[in-house]
């Protein structure tokens, strides 16, 4: 790649705006200012220029006789093969910057684009002879996953690749809204819900070929009550047992109706006993699970992923499922590329006009850190904020997938809300009673909510507030963090949101609040009906909202994405594609 660069360098420096394939006169000295090296060094490069056709080298006779160097590559055709070849390894980012750096005056940058337009998608790649052809799925991300570890899942796109890796005891199924067997394929409790027995299928086996058994279940399980994230699905677990090759016996020290769906949760996934003989940190390399897909390759730049032959609920259709992680400051409106992320992003909206529109189980909504000091810390200032950022006008104003405004984390019941208009008086009041000194907000937040972000901190600044923008790494010390709340599967999902030892409501809220949330997720759990637990659920919301430690902005689309030969497929709670439920349409 180096010598490649290297000619666009000195093509760049001495034929740009001259005619193709005519001799320039340079000196040696010339070229090594060029290249930033030795005129001993330039004259190496140049001889390996040579041997590869690229230029042709007259070196010049006698003093003050100029050498004449020969361009014989053009440089609009080469510039597009050296970063399709980037590309084609995974390193996008060096790809974007050789564009950057030298595709002035050229059509290399809307020919690359148009290259990755087609490179993405669904792909029927014929196989060597006597072999069959193989469908894959290749697709960009904006973000990689921050973790392939079950135990430390709190975000949606780590825990849907997780769930293309890994099995649980049992599933939750969205379409038939119930719990559905698993790696176990019978499960039971005793009468008060304090003593759940699972009972495990035979010849389910890890990508490696070991057969999972209870010691694999026992294994998972006494991790996950020591990993900080998600060892609330077993805060409650006194014993954890196995009666046999096949039976696992939990025991909990209070009744939970609902544990059997805490085992549909990804946090729950099993691992191989003892990372299958291999040390932690190497397993995560290449994690193994029983899952419909394995990890072929794990890298920065992208994930690779196989059929999982042997998977006990039949084989996935795909071949392999190609995940291009994109560079981490790449702004697809800044470079153009769209149409590229059509995979995932390309909804289909001409078919759904007039429609009412699927809304993302979850909301987008601003929390409070109300174990830091600050102007947060009086209620009065709270509410003022919660009225100042009216989410009818946030929607309004932005559109795009903001659809509904949000009273609480289900679209479903945001629905029946009416939102009343601000009323300046109000907020006038509350600012007042507030004795706010002017001192300045620090809201910490992703890249991806710039938008939402420039509209909190201008229509806070027409109250007098000022909001600092900070990073999203910043987030444990900051006054405030808006973030988007997912939930995959119901009330375990919203249990979560405020358990998850990595979440923001769990580290926001101070010791007094979240000491009364877990004592109504207790009531809930030992209640009988969904009903109950529902109520429960809504109380703790209404809470929240009412003294504005979070403040619920809006909910998002939630559409299935198109693409022209694909069948089977869209997009679970998550907003993600289960990979194993695709197939492909077109014939050969």
């Amino acid at each position: 790649m180096q010598i490649k660069e290297q000619y666009l360098m000195l093509h760049s420096r001495f034929s740009d705006g001259k005619q193709s394939g005519m001799p320039i006169e340079v000196t040696l000295e010339d070229l090594a200012q060029a290249l930033y090296c030795t005129v001993r060094n330039a004259k190496l490069i140049l001889r390996k220029l040579v041997d590869e056709g690229w230029v042709q080298w007259l070196p010049g006779r006698g003093r003050g006789n100029y050498s004449r160097i020969t361009f014989l590559a053009g440089k609009e055709e080469f510039l597009l093969n050296l970063v399709v070849e980037l590309a084609k390894s995974g390193d996008y980012r060096q790809a974007f910057q050789t564009l950057g750096a030298y595709g002035s005056g050229t059509q290399a940058k809307e020919q690359f684009l148009d290259w990755l337009n087609g490179h993405f998608g669904y792909k029927k790649e014929e196989g060597a002879e006597g072999s069959h052809a193989t469908d894959n799925l290749i697709f960009p991300v904006l973000y990689p996953p921050r973790t392939l570890d079950p135990a430390a899942a709190s975000f949606a796109f780590d825990s849907h690749l997780q769930r293309q890796i890994f099995d649980r005891l049992l599933a939750f199924d969205e379409r038939l809204g119930r719990i559905v067997p698993g790696v176990a394929h019978h499960w039971e409790a005793n009468r008060d819900a304090t003593e759940w027995t699972f009972y495990l299928r035979k010849g389910i086996r890890f990508h490696h070929g070991q057969e999972l058994t209870s010691a694999d279940v026992l294994f998972s399980f006494e991790r996950l009550r020591n990993h900080a994230e998600n060892k609330w699905l077993l805060r409650e677990a006194e014993t954890i047992e196995a009666l046999g090759p096949r039976v696992v016996r939990i025991r909990l020290r209070k009744p939970n109706r609902i544990f059997d769906r805490f085992m549909c949760s990804v946090g729950a996934s099993i691992l191989p006993a003892d990372f299958a003989g291999q040390e932690e940190g190497s397993f995560w390399n290449l994690p193994l699970g029983t899952g419909p897909f394995r990890v072929v390759s794990f890298s920065k730049h992208r994930i690779e992923l196989a059929a999982h032959s042997q998977y006990y609920q039949g084989r996935p259709y795909l071949d392999g499922v190609d995940i291009v992680i994109m560079p981490a400051d790449c702004d697809p409106e800044a470079i153009g590329f769209t149409k590229v992320l059509q995979t995932i992003d390309r909804y289909r909206r001409e078919d759904r006009k007039g429609t009412v529109p699927d809304l993302r189980q979850g909301c987008t909504m601003l929390c409070w850190n109300m174990k830091r000091e600050g102007p947060q810390q009086s209620e009065a200032f709270r509410r003022a904020v919660k009225m100042i950022l009216h989410p009818g006008e946030m929607i309004e104003e932005l559109g795009g997938p903001r659809i509904l405004p949000a009273f609480g984390f289900r679209p479903d019941e945001s629905r029946s809300r009416v939102i009343e208009p601000i009323r300046p008086e109000r907020v006038k009041a509350a600012l007042k009673e507030s004795r706010y000194d002017g001192r300045p907000i620090r809201l910490s937040v992703y890249d991806k909510y710039a938008e939402d972000t420039a509209w909190i901190r201008k229509r806070l600044s027409e109250w007098g507030i000022r909001v600092e923008i900070e990073t999203s790494e910043t987030w444990k010390e900051a006054d405030c963090t808006l973030s988007s709340i997912v939930l995959a599967e119901d009330e375990v999902c919203e249990i979560e949101t405020y358990e998850n030892g990595i979440n923001g409501l769990r580290l926001y809220l101070d010791e007094e609040r979240m000491s009364w949330i877990k004592t109504r997720i207790d009531d809930a759990l030992e209640a009988e009906s969904g009903e109950t637990r529902r109520v429960t659920f809504r109380e703790i919301e209404e809470y929240l909202r009412d003294e504005a430690s979070v403040i619920f902005l809006h909910h998002r689309q939630l559409d299935d994405f198109l693409h022209p030969f694909v069948r089977g497929m869209s997009l679970n709670p998550l907003g993600w594609v289960d990979f194993k439920d695709i197939w492909l349409e077109k014939h050969d």
